[in-house]
This record gives C-alpha cells, structure tokens and sequence, in this order.
C-alpha cells in the first residue's frame, strides 16, 4: 500500500476556509501576462476562483514584497509558470523560495508547475535560458552566495514536481 503523497496537512493554525486566495500565480510577466498566465488567470476567475495575479511590473532592485509573501501564505495552490525568462527575474526567485518554503515547512500550499515553452529538464538542472540567468545572478551576486544557492534548489524542487507542459498549442500532464 502507498503512503498518502498528499503535502497538505491540517494544523490547528491553518483553516482552510480562512484563507484569502485558492490560488497564487507565480509568472514571469514580460513572458506570460498577456498570453498564458492572462488567459489562464481569467478562466479560473470565470470559474469563481480566488486567484491572487500580481499586476504590477516590479522595479529592478526592489525586493519581494510583503503583499506578494502574504499573499503567498494566503494561498491554498500556487501554479507556478515557468517560462524562457522566468529565471532572469530576482522576483520571480525570491516568490519561489517562499513557495517552496510554504510547501515545505508549513506543509499547507500544493504547488503546480506549467512549463510554458521549456523543458522541464531545463529548469531542473538549470539549463538553456536558465543557465544564462543563473550565471549572470552569480556574477553579480557572487559563486557562493547563498540567495542564488537557494534559488537553484527552488527551481530544481519545483521542476521535480508533477506538472503541466505546454508547448504551442499542445498541454501534457507530466
């Protein structure tokens, strides 16, 4: 008999039924906003889910903002849709480690990557577009550096999940 692989657990801090958002979009903007992640965005609102998109193009230099984390720990799921440029974005990064955060220590958000015209295997193992934005946040930020240490382990976490692929016109669940 398998074990339940289910990463949602009850806790007494956590009511289900509390919670802002039944879902956080984690998207590279200039990529998906007007394509994809909108189409997908107005589908599930048509729906009557409660989807939290960040609608604002964050500034270069800024950090993650307090809104963004809450509403990320305000969130039943998160889709994360990964995309050519999803990478270059320190945003984007610093969402997915508190993603991941999420679903690892509060063991309470589900997470659900989309491969939006890439490979799975190139988010994993930080290859193509990937290794380019990942050598340049080492440049800047330094080999060793912490951050982009757990930004390689975000994206390898959350390219290891089951997920969706969608390559031009055609979805595969993975």
């Amino acid at each position: 008999m398998m074990a339940n692989q289910d990463r949602t657990i009850i806790t007494n801090d956590y009511d289900p039924d509390k919670l802002a958002y039944d879902v956080f979009l984690s998207f590279r903007g200039e990529d998906t906003r007007y394509s994809f992640t909108g189409f997908l965005y107005d589908a599930l609102f048509r729906k009557g889910v409660r989807v939290f998109m960040d609608d604002e193009e964050l500034k270069g230099g800024d950090r993650i903002a307090q809104s963004l984390v809450n509403a990320i720990q305000q969130s039943r799921i998160s889709i994360v849709v990964f995309s050519e440029n999803y990478a270059t974005s320190r945003w984007c990064l610093d969402e997915l480690v508190e993603i991941v955060e999420c679903m690892e220590l509060k063991k309470r958000l589900l997470v659900w990557p989309i491969f939006y015209k890439v490979a799975p295997s190139d988010v994993r193992h930080q290859r193509k577009s990937y290794a380019e934005a990942m050598a340049a946040h080492e440049e800047r930020f330094g080999n060793g550096s912490v951050k982009v240490h757990k930004w390689r382990s975000a994206l390898s976490q959350v390219a290891n999940l089951k997920g969706w692929s969608y390559q031009t016109g055609l979805v595969v669940f993975l």
